[in-house]
């Protein structure tokens, strides 16, 4: 029975777990198979696999999901650019009316669909106007060529750029070298189209109610 477990000497003999511990306690305890050092790095082995291997599932997912989207139809990219200013783009408040398109994000997917749909609202370049905001011990020139490549139009041509004041008591994790801050969008002589993108939300909400 050397060897063997509680379980299966209790099943062979048909006795407690109570006398199979009185009957070895006097036993010498067998040797360790692994040593401390190699049962961490077996463990780090395990689970190095385990991530990989969720890795890859999450990134398959993400591009079968990617590809269920297919090419949008200029409905689908219209209803989809009036959601997207909705949650990230300034709005209005009855105390204080403001009927001004400005759009901040710091994604730059985010920020190109929102250029697409405002083409295909047929708002003319000439009237957006473009400004970084960032932190102001970052790298302010890397992320107006960042962002000059993402929309197109140079970095000269940018308005100036906010800085926001470093705060040492903060702990911040935007410090990699994918940090570009946020990028400002604004449009130029919009307040009927902030108005039109307000009732637009508003028929998207009765027509979801249904």
């Amino acid at each position: 029975m050397q060897g063997w477990t509680y379980d299966r000497i209790q099943l062979e003999l048909g006795c407690s777990k109570s006398s199979i511990s009185l009957w070895v306690r006097d036993l010498p305890k067998p040797e360790p198979r692994y040593t401390p050092e190699e049962q961490q790095a077996l463990m780090n082995k395990g689970l190095a696999r385990l991530h990989a291997d969720q890795a890859r599932e999450r990134t398959q997912l993400k591009d079968i999901s990617r590809q269920e989207i297919g090419r949008l139809t200029d409905r689908e990219l219209f209803v989809a650019g009036v959601a997207l200013y909705w949650a990230e783009g300034q709005k209005s408040k009855s105390y204080a009316r403001r009927e001004a398109v400005i759009f901040c994000n710091s994604d730059s997917g985010v920020v190109s669909t929102f250029l697409a749909w405002l083409e295909l609202l047929r708002v003319d370049r000439s009237q957006l106007r473009f400004r970084v905001m960032i932190h102001e011990n970052a790298d302010l020139a890397a992320a107006e060529a960042h962002w000059s490549q993402v929309v197109g139009v140079a970095a000269s041509d940018f308005q100036r750029a906010t800085l926001k004041k470093h705060n040492p008591k903060t702990v911040r994790r935007n410090v990699s070298e994918g940090y570009h801050g946020c990028l400002t969008v604004r449009v130029l002589q919009a307040a009927d189209l902030y108005c039109r993108i307000e009732g637009w939300w508003y028929g998207i909400v009765e027509a979801a109610g249904r």
